[in-house]
């Protein structure tokens, strides 16, 4: 298939993950791929680095003049490579894809809603995704309740598609595992809480700091507490910080940028989805999932639909984040988590994500 994946996503967040490993997939199995992404992003610098057919297209503009000179771009694109699908991964610019649909041009059309932002229910809204769109993936059960219940899209245009893992790269590192704990003083008998993700408000590290103070304070002096992650929206200094107002910084350890963050993770002994919103993809969470180490989340976004109910807890509730990382820790709770993240790992390879993308286009292709 020749297949355009509309990639213009100013950070590499999740959905700029999700949208370049798709492409990677689709590449090498073969397929065509034209990958458009907005100039000098991260995301087109990631594509380019895998190698792929990259063209930096403008399509995030409100300038009148420049976004006529991208229409007149995508179209002189679409005549050249004559793409089977298109598929967009923002919303920035859909509308221009589907009018020169409407106008003749005979790809299928496709709208990836990996945002953690619930689209406007509103008639244009409506029309383009139910009518316009010749399908509609989701990341998560919530959007494609969503899109069922409050955009009317017609469920034979529906599928809900979660990322996929490379479980080669992300898998258990004993050796990595001791490597680290020793780096960073952590002994055999130091329980290891951990974070993988950016420093962002977001991300709750501010939540799990205090529910681990207040482990400690109760008695659990076994308990440790390990960011893997570096500066971003909030800087490791302010994260500091919070760590000396709780009185927790001498058991506590942040990495800063790695390369080894297999081992990191193996290193830990509780892996935590702290974040108060978002998570429409999780890749951290896959990736903690996929290296064995049991996980529990906060109920945002995917993540019910990646850790069994027992794991979960509501955003920002620092008593029950602190309850169920007591219990994760010590007691059945650990077996049973990793058990049930074992099932659900086991559907989520890249292999399986390319084989459910690719049945969507070629089902569009063939009917």
């Amino acid at each position: 298939m020749k297949i355009f994946q509309v990639i213009n996503v100013r950070w590499y967040n999740a959905t700029a993950w999700y949208a370049v490993e798709l492409s990677r997939l689709l590449a090498e199995a073969g397929h065509e791929v034209l990958v458009l992404t907005q100039e000098g992003t991260p995301p087109e610098r990631r594509a380019m680095d895998l190698g792929l057919h990259v063209q930096s297209v403008d399509l995030n503009t409100s300038n009148p003049a420049r976004l006529a000179a991208a229409t007149a771009h995508i179209t002189k694109l679409l005549r050249s490579h004559r793409p089977d699908i298109v598929n967009c991964h923002r919303g920035e610019g859909f509308f221009i894809w589907g009018a020169l649909k409407a106008l003749g041009f005979p790809f299928k059309l496709v709208r990836t809603r990996g945002d953690q932002r619930l689209p406007k229910s509103d008639p244009l809204n409506r029309w383009l995704h139910a009518s316009v769109a010749d399908s509609v993936i989701v990341t998560n059960k919530r959007m494609a309740s969503h899109f069922l219940n409050r955009m009317k899209t017609p469920e034979k245009q529906l599928w809900l598609i979660h990322g996929g893992i490379d479980s080669d790269r992300f898998s258990f590192d004993g050796e990595g595992r001791k490597r680290v704990r020793a780096e960073f003083g952590f002994t055999d008998e130091t329980t290891v809480v951990g974070l993988l993700g950016r420093f962002d408000h977001v991300k709750g590290q501010r939540d799990l700091i205090r529910a681990v103070a207040s482990l400690r304070d109760q008695g659990r002096k076994d308990i440790a507490l390990l960011f893997i992650g570096a500066d971003s929206a909030t800087s490791g200094t302010e994260i500091e910080g919070w760590l000396r107002d709780t009185g927790i910084e001498g058991c506590t350890a942040i990495s800063g940028w790695r390369e080894d963050v297999s081992s990191c993770i193996s290193a830990l002994d509780l892996g935590v989805c702290a974040s108060l919103w978002s998570e429409a993809i999780a890749r951290s969470a896959l990736e903690i999932m996929s290296c064995g180490v049991p996980l529990v989340s906060s109920r945002v976004g995917v993540m019910p639909d990646l850790v069994s109910e027992n794991g979960l807890y509501h955003p920002g509730n620092i008593t029950e984040l602190a309850s169920l990382i007591e219990q994760a820790t010590r007691g059945p709770l650990r077996k049973t988590l990793r058990d049930a993240q074992e099932r659900t790992i086991s559907q989520l390879s890249n292999a399986e994500f390319l084989r459910r993308t690719e049945t969507v286009y070629e089902g569009l292709l063939s009917g």
